[in-house]
């Protein structure tokens, strides 16, 4: 299916010194295919192309003074270090040093997609709220900018777009054309996001509010108030999967959240489970979820809470595929929910973590003489990202609890991580997040804190 695309790329050529834009013309390159032009000081420049490919825009290196050029032709920079092209989709992220100077440049090129919601458009106009999951790049902020101009133009509905980082709807106090006739909040900085939302609804009376990139519980907890009001959420969260969601501590709360339940022996035995058993806590503020695998495959769940509740029994949860035919039409089919292989439920390294705190709960010492502690069982993998591995490891010494420290987060279950540390939004940390991989946010470094937070996590 061909779309529809929209990218104003002379506006970003616009902003170049003249002799890279005299090179690029040069280059007589396609610029559907382009996704980045990469500036940094004494390096050549570089364009980015579809299926990582990668070419040189000019032999010699890039000057201060080229970088320079850029920023003065272009909106000012925010908290996240990124600006853009007024009334383009263009983002401009910068890369500085120690002492805050400029010294390279992303230039990544925005596109409006037209005809791309399609596939899930009777979705997004049955006024329940959405929540799009998918790998970095799927295009899951393309998919919320057409939601927009659907329900906005098409459905003569009341949008409000909290626009973090102008992602959605450009650079500039004008936004884009392509969200039609939705307004657009901006917000100031990242952090601020969740106060924006809570703005929104209560100042602006919207039919619809769409959010990009959830990230932290005070969105999660501002996004659970919006939609008790009735109003339609269509958003998008850290993860791949449905999976990535619910074992994510700080985002499953979007689900509705889980907790652990002491059943009856009678009860247990009639649902041939263990006595103690994951369950969601309330109704999720988001009815469906749709896993974006490319523009023309998706993933959906029609009913959020019986996949969890599936997902939390052992099992697969049905699910809905859809599929865009090159010649446009859309393919509906239906996986079935899948039973685990085992009559009893599925132990998933979560469920596993539960059952051994439980066994030990009552042991409440905290210190110990020795902080010289390998666990002689590796069931959760935990890196750490500044928090004290003897002391993770003496607070699972003291509840003798099954956890291993691993040496990179690509081997982890679960990321341990200090506040103070996630609130600065690392490139290590939205890495993780992006994954799907858990993290566990201690308010300080201290073994008491450590053992809270683990009862905590577990007793959710």
């Amino acid at each position: 299916m061909t779309y529809k695309i929209t990218d104003n790329f002379d506006l970003l050529l616009k902003v170049l010194p003249s002799e890279l834009l005299s090179a690029f013309t040069k280059l007589k390159l396609n610029p559907d295919e382009i996704l980045e032009i990469v500036l940094d000081f004494g390096r050549q420049p570089e364009i980015r192309l579809a299926n990582d490919q990668e070419t040189t825009l000019l032999k010699r290196e890039i000057t201060l003074h080229d970088l320079n050029y850029v920023v003065q032709h272009i909106g000012g920079f925010t908290e996240d270090n990124r600006a853009g092209v007024e009334r383009t989709l263009h983002r401009i992220s910068a890369i500085r040093n120690r002492k805050g100077t400029i010294i390279g440049l992303t230039c990544r090129v925005g596109r409006a997609v037209y005809g791309v919601i399609d596939i899930v458009k009777d979705v997004i106009e049955s006024g329940k709220s959405i929540l799009f999951l998918g790998a970095p790049g799927v295009g899951k902020t393309t998919m919320l900018r057409e939601a927009a101009r659907i329900l906005s133009s098409e459905m003569k509905k009341r949008v409000i777009i909290i626009d973090t980082s102008n992602e959605i709807a450009g650079d500039g106090d004008i936004p884009h054309e392509a969200i039609g006739r939705a307004r657009r909040m901006q917000v100031p900085a990242p952090s601020q996001q969740h106060r924006v939302m809570i703005e929104a609804v209560e100042n602006h009376m919207p039919q619809s509010i769409i959010i990009d990139e959830i990230s932290i519980s005070e969105e999660t907890t501002a996004a659970r108030t919006i939609a008790e009001r009735g109003v339609q959420l269509i958003g998008t969260a850290h993860g791949r999967s449905l999976e990535n969601l619910i074992l994510n501590p700080t985002l499953v709360d979007l689900i509705g959240g889980i907790q652990t339940v002491t059943l009856s022996d009678e009860e247990a035995y009639r649902r041939n489970t263990q006595k103690s058993v994951l369950e969601r806590m309330r109704p999720p503020t988001f009815d469906i979820v749709v896993e974006i695998l490319n523009w023309d495959h998706m993933r959906m769940y029609e009913d959020s809470a019986t996949a969890v509740d599936t997902y939390l029994s052992g099992e697969q949860p049905a699910a809905q595929i859809r599929k865009r035919s090159v010649d446009g039409k859309i393919e509906t089919t239906l996986e079935k929910a899948t039973k685990s292989s085992s009559s009893k439920p599925k132990k998933t390294p979560l469920r596993q973590f539960h059952e051994k705190y439980e066994q030990f709960s009552e042991r409440n010492t905290l210190y110990s003489e020795s902080l010289e502690y390998e666990p002689s069982h590796t069931n959760l993998k935990i890196y750490l990202f500044g928090v004290s591995r003897k002391l993770i490891e003496q607070a699972a010494k003291n509840l003798d609890l099954p956890l291993k420290v691993t040496q990179t987060a690509d081997d982890a279950q679960a990321i341990f991580t200090l506040k103070s540390l996630y609130k600065k939004r690392p490139k290590k940390i939205r890495k993780i997040e992006a994954e799907g991989v858990p993290i566990y946010i201690l308010k300080e470094d201290t073994l008491s804190e450590i053992a809270d937070t683990l009862a905590n996590i577990l007793n959710a």
